[in-house]
């Protein structure tokens, strides 16, 4: 590969990683902000922001205003008056999700072809090994991570230790 390809792909991701998204990938309000984090992160750690948005219903109903009037013979003297009311309701909340990433500097062309390799062992990721964190490769990111309640095309660094790419801290050694 070119140096100058390199650059771009580099690029490409510190731009989706500093609050956007790269230009094809469609990952619909996904934010990676490395500049801020949740309250009470570690100092120096990187951190990925999920936003899912709230699922609104129109609902309509129709409510009695007046029932219907009806004779002894049962024929009805005056049918019932409703009114049609329709309104919005709130189905699931807006849900935001901080997780930890990976950072910028680990994201290396390297370590995203260690991330195809992973999770085209595992099955979700089947396309070739190109060293560039595209698409093809946030989606199956996507599909490993939704079963741990994540869905997310931001690889996590809980998804990377799961995957063997990043090392597990000993509690005992802070």
């Amino acid at each position: 590969m070119s140096k100058s390809f390199l650059l771009a792909v580099m690029a490409g991701l510190a731009l989706a990683g500093c609050g956007g998204t790269v230009a094809g990938v469609g990952e619909p309000e996904l934010v990676q902000r490395l500049e801020t984090a949740p309250p009470g992160a570690r100092p120096g750690s990187c951190w990925g922001k999920s936003i899912k948005p709230a699922v609104i219903e129109t609902v309509t109903q129709q409510i009695l205003l007046q029932p219907s009037e009806i004779l002894d013979d049962g024929t009805v003297a005056r049918p019932a008056i409703y009114k049609t009311e329709t309104r919005q309701q709130i189905v699931q909340d807006r849900k935001e999700t901080w997780f930890e990433t990976p950072c910028a500097s680990d994201l290396t062309p390297e370590f995203t072809a260690s991330v195809q390799r992973a999770l085209k062992a595992r099955g979700v990721y089947r396309g070739p090994i190109t060293s560039v964190m595209d698409a093809r490769t946030r989606a199956a990111v996507r599909a490993y991570q939704k079963p741990q309640g994540l869905e997310s095309g931001i690889l996590s660094l809980a998804a990377a230790r799961l995957l063997g790419l990043v090392a597990v801290k000993d509690s005992d050694t802070s």
